[in-house]
């Protein structure tokens, strides 16, 4: 998929399909249920994980900005985090630290979820003749022609933006995220965040694919985990 994003970067008028991903909440029940000990242990877990992502926020608007470094370190211990760092192709990311590190075509370097290969993060790099995103055009131009290239796919059932941003990185370096969601016959629904830079006329992606079924959709503990995950997709520091 992050070849076909970088295709679709490198050549704006690209009529090849790209790929991006879905979301569906179940809808909460109105109907009175009987107190069951199974029931009670999933409320309270559920008021656990709450409270924690609260700490992390409460972390995160303490030190981000004034400790960014700290911010980073606290943030990367709570959520399972760990850097990686290609110095030879010039990128740096956090990843989950149980994920491992598997070869695939095409990839500069990919890695998945352990016994759940569809849940994968994977970057890809490619010469360009563009000096920045810029260049090529604003997030959400960019964002359109994405997801006008992943509604062409006849295996596409439904496709949205969910988000447009964009961030300095390295040195100022200008960054692009987008998440989307997918319907898709391939796969099914699944949620997919990307980030973007160019650096050194070349073109770096991260795309992240994260299930996101309506039996079991993205909970907000994972979603933070990956959203870190964008974020920290940046130049490499020089040495």
């Amino acid at each position: 998929m992050a070849l076909q994003v970088c295709s679709a970067l490198i050549n704006p008028n690209l009529s090849k399909p790209n790929t991006f991903r879905s979301i569906s909440f179940p809808e909460p029940s109105s109907s009175p249920e009987k107190r069951h000990p199974h029931n009670e242990e999933t409320v309270l877990l559920s008021r656990c994980l709450s409270k924690r992502m609260i700490n992390l926020s409460i972390l995160g608007l303490i030190f981000n900005g004034v400790f960014p470094n700290l911010c980073e370190s606290v943030f990367a211990e709570e959520l399972e985090l760990e850097r990686y760092t290609d110095l030879n192709e010039g990128f740096t990311l956090f990843k989950p630290s149980s994920w491992i590190k598997v070869d695939k075509a095409g990839a500069t370097v990919l890695f998945e979820e352990v016994n759940e290969g569809t849940n994968n993060a994977g970057v890809v790099v490619n010469p360009v003749r563009l000096n920045s995103l810029g260049e090529f055009g604003s997030p959400q131009f960019v964002a359109d022609k994405l997801i006008l290239a992943e509604k062409r796919k006849e295996s596409t059932k439904d496709a949205e933006v969910i988000g447009v941003a964009e961030r300095s990185g390295q040195g100022g370096l200008q960054v692009y995220e987008f998440e989307y969601k997918l319907d898709s016959s391939r796969g099914g629904m699944k949620r997919i965040f990307t980030a973007a830079f160019v650096a050194s006329k070349k073109l770096y992606i991260l795309n992240i694919t994260h299930s996101d079924k309506p039996e079991s959709p993205l909970d907000p503990h994972t979603r933070m985990v990956l959203e870190q995950v964008v974020h920290s997709f940046d130049s490499a520091p020089l040495t």
